[in-house]
């Protein structure tokens, strides 16, 4: 072991250590405790002197000694039924890389594409956000990437970290996290939100209120996003790219016509999506049915769906070894992880204290008060994820708010925009273009302007829908 990934993990437990010596007065034990659980972990996150899903097991190790809050409050994270529509959605798109469906789909959308760098960037930005907004975005920039990498390759561009690879690759790896916040099913951190709010008001939240809500900024945001690139310099350096259509057309021209077994997971994803956002036709008919549990089902009989192999025999479509290969099993654990740590928090009563400190600002629910949740909720995003992101500042948002007597909603949906963007630094599902040859110095120096423009235009979206939108953020049945 090198000393410098030495004094990264015992600076993690230290820096736990000093919070409970330096903040017990103002957080008092517990309290200090889950903060410095709290930091310990976006210590370990940043730095990486382990991979990021050992340190998604903290939590409850830390629990363990410390007694901040029952364990089953902290283990209740790592099977709640977020954690099961995260499987569930893994488990249905399983099938599709042995089967050729995620390549036959990226490449029918790719087709389209033409030879200048403008239009290069505008469909992978708009593939990468579709596609995000519906799957995984660890599953859209794998999925995506090696694509972008054959088609640079093919063109005659070996070297990805510079020319066409840069602004090719930033756009996959800005627009993934962007797109994750379109739906609810876009990313574990929407979900943790999701969770968050259910458990506060006591009801079901239903999909097709966060599409009213957030599908207008995305589009915004995903076209500010395409002229904020185009500005910068790196982005600005190669103004076509041959050939590029060709290949696509090319490569989807090989795949043949679509088998029955692609045609099968594609209606049984696209059923999984009705099913869905249209939650609110069947709630009162089937009230256990919510979204984890028809992908479930519906990921459930791919197992016993029987094709044809290419030397003739029978076999499933799924079997549960694919299943162990194909789930993202870490990622499961990084979401339960991100929502433990908010249990911490929200347990020991830290949050609470921080919402006290916020109000203490003066704050009256206007414009500063939509810029400090952002910056704040950005930050965290930045540094560490989405999803932690998310499991801190959601009850953040409901202490403020109800010690202000503000309906929580408006600025729970601000938040779940500002942690679905995140540009900086080569972690979380960014680290896959890093994998491809992406430079981390562009990927900063890009994303500092690409970071500011985004959080402007998030206070000024949340800032004129809660005042000249009637009805932005009013849930009435969440609070029945």
């Amino acid at each position: 072991m090198d000393l410098k990934r030495l004094i990264y993990i015992i600076l993690g437990p230290v820096l736990l250590g000093v919070c409970i010596l330096t903040l017990e007065g103002i957080f008092g034990t517990a309290g200090s405790q889950a903060i410095g659980v709290a930091l310990w972990m976006i210590f370990w996150w940043i730095t990486r002197p382990v991979h990021i899903t050992v340190t998604a097991i903290v939590p409850p190790i830390a629990n363990a000694f410390l007694n901040m809050i029952p364990m089953a409050d902290v283990l209740a994270n790592y099977s709640s039924e977020s954690i099961v529509l995260v499987f569930a959605s893994g488990l249905i798109i399983c099938p599709w890389a042995a089967i050729g469906l995620d390549k036959r789909i990226a490449l029918k959308v790719l087709s389209v594409v033409g030879p200048s760098m403008k239009s290069q960037m505008i469909v992978w930005l708009a593939a990468t956000v579709i596609f995000s907004s519906v799957l995984p975005n660890i599953a859209v920039v794998t999925l995506l990437c090696p694509i972008a990498v054959a088609m640079l390759k093919a063109a005659g561009y070996e070297d990805i970290s510079k020319g066409p690879g840069v602004p090719i690759m930033l756009a996959i790896s800005w627009a993934v996290s962007l797109g994750g916040g379109a739906t609810p099913l876009g990313g574990a951190m929407n979900q943790v939100a999701i969770t968050a709010l259910q458990d506060y008001t006591g009801h079901e939240f239903m999909y097709s209120d966060w599409l009213i809500h957030i599908i207008p900024y995305t589009i915004i945001a995903t076209i500010v996003m395409y002229f904020g690139m185009r500005l910068l310099p790196m982005c600005r350096e190669v103004k076509r790219l041959e050939g590029t259509k060709e290949f696509f057309k090319t490569s989807y021209e090989e795949l043949g016509p679509m088998r029955w077994e692609e045609k099968f997971c594609l209606a049984a994803f696209v059923l999984a999506l009705v099913l869905a956002f249209t939650r609110t036709l069947y709630a009162d008919l089937l009230p256990g049915l919510a979204p984890a549990y028809s992908m479930l089902t519906l990921g459930f009989i791919c197992f016993f769906v029987m094709i044809t192999s290419k030397n003739g025999e029978k076999k499933p479509l799924m079997t549960w070894e694919d299943a162990q290969k194909g789930v993202m099993w870490g990622m499961m654990l990084l979401f339960a992880s991100g929502m433990a740590m908010g249990s911490l928090l929200n347990g020991t009563g830290a949050s609470d204290r921080v919402a006290e400190l916020i109000s203490g600002l003066n704050l009256d629910g206007g414009l500063t008060t939509i810029i400090v949740l952002v910056v704040f909720t950005r930050l965290i995003s930045e540094v560490t994820n989405g999803t932690t992101a998310a499991a801190v500042v959601c009850p953040i948002v409901f202490s403020f708010t109800a010690q202000m007597g503000l309906n929580p909603i408006p600025y729970w949906f601000i938040c779940t925009m500002a942690y679905n963007a995140e540009f900086l630094l080569p972690i979380s599902v960014r680290a896959v273009p890093i994998g491809y040859g992406l430079d981390p110095k562009k990927l900063l120096k890009g994303g500092i302007p690409m970071t500011i423009m985004n959080m402007v235009l998030i206070v000024i979206f949340g800032y004129v829908a809660i005042n000249f939108i009637p009805g932005w953020g009013k849930l009435p049945y969440m609070f029945e």
